[in-house]
């Protein structure tokens, strides 16, 4: 087809949307006034000059329906979600109907998959305000009795198991009703694809951790000590390079509300620093490590002032996870990961995936301190823990030392 065919095809395509249009806006004026034989006539005009007309057939619904004519309306609509699935205008359409004729389970999933479809500039324009209440109010309101008929149907199987067991399960659960959003991991650079978005890995999984845990006491008397002595190697853990942007930090750039005292920092063991904390660098040691050059290991004391939050943000790659064994932990202080949020406990080591969107805060007047290092991924075998340390390696040579590789 030349471009001269292409530009008639088009027209025609326009000429025939105007005329659709005219009939629909004409059809539903008939139906205002309470002539819906003629409605009726007019859209099946429309909807046999455009056959997968999503209006046109949610209008040829409507009015289908308050002929009485119920099943021949219930096609109508179903044609009219089929003709546009990704449109949130027929689904509501049809929830509508849904919920005139008594079936409110299947209205409710109608108006939460249109919920899905709208933009957040739609749910929260002023006209459609009424709408999105009426979605909202009707999705609440299944979700709960979803969950309550789901968990009655999966008792027997839930009896007598523990939480650890079931604690997945009733994560799924609460997605599934909505209590509880969908979570996924964004990996800022290295996504490594068919690893689970987890966001709380659980500690007693990992044969080591109990022993780090024991070294608690001693790292905490380090960790006094040295803020004692040494109060200026804490420095800003934010410190971007002039003329480089700082990107999901910049409340924090160059400020001490975040600082680090590190004993291993990109790679390189900063010895006076490790020589004032023998326990914590032999405690740390009992973790497998990751050996990346010029990024890994990273461990470090992270201390947040009073009063100051980390904001939202996505960690590099999802290969490695972050273990945080706190140390100084006042009250009102907390890491949230996913829709997940975890008071710190002293000595209880938390692992997460930091590509998960994750933020923390210490609102208390005293001053949060944690231990922080990374490991792999357990599910990353032997060798594609070597492929990923090479392939960082590797995006480093490329790209050289640029704070836009971040913590990669």
């Amino acid at each position: 087809m030349n471009s001269s065919d292409s530009m008639d095809a088009l027209r025609r395509q326009q000429q025939l949307d105007q005329q659709v249009h005219q009939l629909c806006q004409m059809a539903m004026q008939n139906a205002d006034r309470g002539q819906l034989q003629t409605a009726r006539e007019l859209l099946d005009r429309a909807v046999q000059m455009a056959p997968g007309h999503a209006l046109a057939l949610a209008y040829l619904g409507r009015v289908l329906h308050r002929q009485g004519q119920i099943e021949l309306a219930r096609t109508a609509f179903d044609q009219a979600v089929a003709a546009m699935p990704s449109a949130w205008g027929p689904r509501f359409e049809k929830a509508q109907f849904l919920e005139s004729v008594g079936d409110v389970r299947n209205a409710a999933l109608m108006w939460r998959t249109g919920l899905q479809f709208m933009a957040p500039e739609q749910q929260a324009d002023p006209t459609l305000r009424d709408l999105v209440q009426r979605a909202e109010a009707a999705q609440a309101q299944d979700a709960e009795a979803l969950h309550e008929h789901l968990w009655s149907r999966t008792d027997e199987l839930r009896n007598g198991e523990s939480g650890k067991h079931l604690r997945r399960y009733l994560h799924c659960l609460d997605i599934a009703t909505g209590r509880r959003p969908f979570v996924t991991a964004q990996p800022i650079h290295l996504p490594f694809p068919e690893l689970p978005a987890i966001q709380f890995f659980d500690r007693t999984d990992f044969a080591w951790a109990r022993d780090v845990e024991a070294q608690t006491d001693r790292v905490v008397q380090e960790l006094l000590a040295v803020s004692a002595a040494d109060a200026e190697g804490f420095v800003p853990y934010v410190q971007t390079r002039e003329g480089e942007s700082s990107g999901q930090f910049d409340a924090l750039d160059r400020d001490d509300g975040w600082s680090a005292y590190f004993l291993w920092n990109q790679g390189v063991r900063v010895d006076a620093h490790c020589e004032r904390c023998p326990a914590t660098e032999a405690a740390v040691a009992m973790a497998p490590q990751i050996q990346v050059k010029e990024r890994a290991p990273a461990v470090f004391f992270s201390a947040l002032r009073p009063h100051t939050e980390i904001p939202p943000h996505n960690g590099a790659t999802n290969a490695r996870l972050t273990v945080h064994l706190p140390l100084i932990i006042p009250p009102d202080c907390a890491l949230q990961v996913g829709d997940e949020v975890r008071t710190w406990k002293q000595g209880e080591l938390l692992i997460f995936d930091d590509t998960i969107r994750h933020s923390a805060w210490n609102r208390s007047d005293q001053r949060r301190v944690v231990l922080i290092f990374d490991i792999w991924n357990p599910l990353l075998s032997d060798l594609e823990q070597q492929l990923v340390a090479r392939t960082i390696e590797g995006m480093i040579d490329y790209y050289g030392s640029s704070n836009d590789l971040g913590e990669l």
